[in-house]
Parts: C-alpha cells; sequence; structure tokens
C-alpha cells in the first residue's frame, strides 16, 4: 500500500476553515443551550448505561510501527533502522529503547500488532479506522459515516453525568471536526465532540467560555431569571410546551457553565506538582492530565489528540507523525518527539492503575495507519539535504490499549519479518472498536438512521479482541 510518486511535502491532517471553534461555547453557530436541545430532541427514552469510559489518545500522520512497538532487529538495515529493542518488566516484550518507562510499566498495557486497512491516504486513512467503515471517499476529513465517539455519545444518552459526552482535546487552531474525521454525520450537530484547543501546559491555560468569574455567573443567572419572567404569559399559550423546555435547556447550559464540577475539571493547578511533571509540563503531559480528570468529572469518550509536543521545533523534524523523509528525518524527529510521548502515556498508564481507573477507564493509543517497512530518502523541505523517512502504510500498524478490565501484559497478533502484513491473528480497526463498544456497553449491533432513512449498524462488522478479554 505504499503510495507512489516525489512529494514536496505531505501536509497531513488539515482543518477546514470555519466549521467549529474550540471551547464547550464555541462549536460553530451553536450554544451549549443548542447542542442540549438538539441532543434531547434526538435521543430516545433514558435508560441506564454502564459506568465506564474511554481515553483515545489519537496520532494523526501515523506512528512508525517498526520504530516503535513491532521492532525488527533481524531485518537488514534499510527495514529495522538505528535503534534497537528493550526489554520490558514482561518477559518477550520489547519496545524501542526510546521508550524506556514504557519498558518500566508493560504489564499494565497491551500491545496489538496485526491491525490494518487499505487506506493509505491521511484522510482515507482516518475515516477508515475511526467509523469502522470504508470511506465514499478516499481522501478529505468529512466524515460520510459518524466517528465512534459520536455513536459512543448517542447510544449512551442516559448516563447521568455532569460532563460532555465525548470531547476532544486538541491543538489551537486545530479545532475544526473536520481536522481529523471527528464528525457525526448523519448523526446531527448534537453528537459532535465539545472540542477543547489550546495547550495545557501554558500558565494560566482557561478553556474559553468556561472559566467565568462569580460575577458572570451571577449575571448569567440573573438574566435567565428575567427571561423566564418575560416569557411567563407566552407559556401560558405555549400549549406544545417548547417554551418550557428551552428554559430547562438553558438552565441546564447555564449549570454546566458555572458547576463546581466543570470548573474543577479543568482546572490542572489542582494536581500536585509531582503529578503534573510525572505527565510532563508539555502538551502531550498536560493533555493526558486534562483527559483524566475530565474522565473522573463524568466525561465519556475523550479523543486526546498528540501532534506536536510543544516547544520549539528542530529544522529536521514534523509537526505531527507523518514521517515522510520530505517532511523530516525520521530517526531524528523520534530522538525529539519519543521521549515526550514516552513519559505521557505511560503517566496516564500507571495513574489509571494508581486511581484505581484500570477496570472504569480504557486507554486506547494509535494512529491511522503505520508507516513503510522500507526506508525512503528523500530531500528534506526544509533541511534541503538528502534524508530518511517512512511513507503512509495501512498494511500493518501497532497500537496500545491499557485499563478497561482487560488483560494486560501481552502482545497480541504478529506481523511478517518485515513488518508489511500480519502474520498472526489478522485484525481490523473494527476489532478493536468492537472491543471498545463491549467496554462502554454500547450494542455495536443496533442501527440508526442515515440522512436517506437508511438504518446502518453502529458496526458494520468486526468482534471483540478475544485475547484482550
Amino acid at each position: 500500500m505504499k503510495t507512489t510518486g516525489v512529494k514536496d511535502v505531505c501536509p497531513g491532517p488539515l482543518s477546514r476553515r470555519g466549521v467549529l471553534s474550540a471551547g464547550l461555547l464555541g462549536l460553530g453557530g451553536f450554544s451549549l443551550a443548542d447542542l442540549l436541545r438538539l441532543r434531547a430532541s434526538a435521543a430516545e427514552p433514558a435508560t441506564a448505561v454502564r459506568d465506564t469510559s474511554v481515553i483515545f489518545v489519537w496520532l494523526p500522520g501515523g506512528p512508525p510501527h517498526l520504530d516503535t512497538y513491532d521492532m525488527k532487529p533481524e531485518a537488514s538495515s534499510e527495514i529495522r533502522g538505528p535503534f534497537r529493542p528493550i526489554r520490558t518488566n514482561v518477559p518477550g516484550i520489547e519496545v524501542c529503547e526510546l521508550l524506556p518507562r514504557h519498558a518500566a510499566c508493560a504489564d499494565r498495557f497491551s500491545l496489538i500488532r496485526s491491525i490494518s486497512h487499505e487506506f493509505a491516504d491521511h484522510g482515507g486513512g482516518h475515516k477508515r479506522f475511526l467509523t469502522g467503515r470504508a470511506p465514499q471517499e478516499p481522501t478529505g476529513f468529512i466524515n460520510d459515516t459518524p466517528m465512534a465517539g459520536s455513536f459512543v455519545a448517542a447510544a449512551r444518552e442516559g448516563r447521568a453525568a455532569g460532563m460532555p459526552p465525548y470531547m476532544a482535546l486538541v491543538d489551537a487552531g486545530r479545532s475544526g471536526v473536520d481536522t481529523f474525521s471527528f464528525g457525526s454525520a448523519y448523526l446531527g450537530p448534537s453528537y459532535e465532540p465539545f472540542i477543547v484547543a489550546g495547550d495545557p501546559a501554558v500558565e494560566g491555560f482557561r478553556v474559553r467560555n468556561i472559566s467565568i468569574d462569580q460575577a458572570a455567573a451571577k449575571r448569567l443567572h440573573d438574566r435567565a431569571g428575567l427571561a423566564r419572567g418575560l416569557d411567563r404569559l407566552r407559556r401560558d399559550l405555549d400549549l406544545g410546551g417548547s417554551l418550557v423546555a428551552k428554559d430547562r435547556f438553558d438552565e441546564e447550559a447555564i449549570s454546566l457553565l458555572t458547576s463546581a464540577t466543570a470548573q474543577e475539571a479543568f482546572d490542572l493547578a489542582r494536581e500536585t506538582d509531582a503529578t503534573r511533571d510525572r505527565y510532563g509540563r508539555h502538551r502531550f503531559g498536560q493533555r493526558a492530565l486534562l483527559a483524566r480528570r475530565l474522565i473522573e468529572a463524568g466525561a465519556g469518550f475523550v479523543s486526546v489528540v498528540m501532534e506536536h509536543p510543544g516547544g520549539e521545533q528542530p529544522t529536521n523534524c514534523v509537526y505531527n507523525w507523518d514521517s515522510h523523509a520530505v517532511n523530516c528525518h525520521i530517526f531524528e524527529d523520534a530522538q525529539w518527539r519519543f521521549p515526550y510521548y514516552d513519559q505521557a502515556v505511560t503517566a496516564l498508564v500507571e495513574d489509571l492503575f494508581a486511581r484505581g481507573l484500570d477496570q472504569k477507564v480504557l486507554l486506547v493509543v494509535t494512529g491511522e495507519f503505520g508507516r513503510t517497512p522500507r526506508i525512503e530518502n528523500q530531500i528534506g523541505t526544509q533541511t534541503k539535504v538528502h534524508q530518511p523517512g517512512r511513507d503512509h502504510w495501512p498494511g500493518a500498524m501497532s497500537m496500545l490499549v491499557a485499563g478497561g478490565g482487560l488483560k494486560m501484559g501481552q502482545v497480541v497478533g504478529s506481523t511478517d519479518a518485515q513488518g508489511g502484513h500480519p502474520k498472526d491473528r489478522p485484525l481490523t480497526p473494527n476489532d478493536l472498536w468492537a472491543t471498545i463498544y463491549r467496554h462502554l456497553g454500547v450494542d455495536y449491533h443496533q442501527s440508526v438512521l442515515d440522512h436517506s432513512g437508511r438504518p446502518m449498524p453502529i458496526l458494520p462488522f468486526g468482534e471483540p479482541i478475544a485475547e484482550l478479554l
């Protein structure tokens, strides 16, 4: 599935202008109250759902599986690269030497090495992986079917929580819902994610339209009370009850906006310095920590996008994980990027277990595909010299899962000697989603109606990964 042709640059995931802006109230033209109304109008009667949740770490661009979790030290040099595997605390499991923190806690996560699909474009790869379906258009990031997080929000409508059910944490400037194919398609805008953009590692980080002072909160309540007074007579004539419902949703929006739960969840200063230092004072680390806090506050599905760790980017490196030779020197990029990633992911893994969340919370860490087994060499756009890289490769990829009450400390599946294709236990992204839906108590065989009124199953095929259960 290697793409062909010499590239000047591979831009990776791009944002569609003007779709959604950042913040809990900044979703396009919708206010939080509008979204609450939309969600309720689309909802079935509330039912009890399982008290479980997911942190979904997304690595746009596609991390190199041969340089992280599926190394091939016996392969030729043009395949294996310069790094070597190191032993972990689980006999038989090895990871890249640049991931020493992974090596110390391998008993608390499992690796999947045999998932693959057929879409080598970033857009097609995003849509194929995140929706569980082959996209109608193999390029571009606008979903024609809902991202799994939207299905989760719809299927778990009755879950009582003080936080939005589906959230996404992204870099500033990356807040469009179509930047990473996070859209809800035919489920409608009420099931799009609440997008929180920005760098939580920055001192004084605040989420727009959620951090307000007490005086502002009082003014909101005063205005709501005034609106109710002015609408009282009209409500008496409102036979359908729409104005009464409007009042209720306005109150719910204000309650979320001003609630102590929301305020506290976003306040990373409530964590100890030791905890924040363990996660790392960078975008990867503080965003992972914020995700854990949001889950504890009641969010059900939080996507954590890890593109750029923050700070000054070396000229031989790239913004996200799209490690073509034209974009970066893949191995020098790894030496810069991997330590941030190693710190953030392992801190989250260890924290979930330390806080007794390993049964409730399932952590999944993946990108849209892997990278080519054979190393390419091209002139870098920034460096202007020949340098190594790896191209898009959906034929094989590796990912990490932790918690969720699953069996940890194992490797599921394998690839051939070159790391190009599954050898044992071939799987698809759908098998991963079936495992996630099972954890969340979502019946992924049930259907919802698309724009044409046709019943569409949440997941058209796939089964939970038995080795993890």
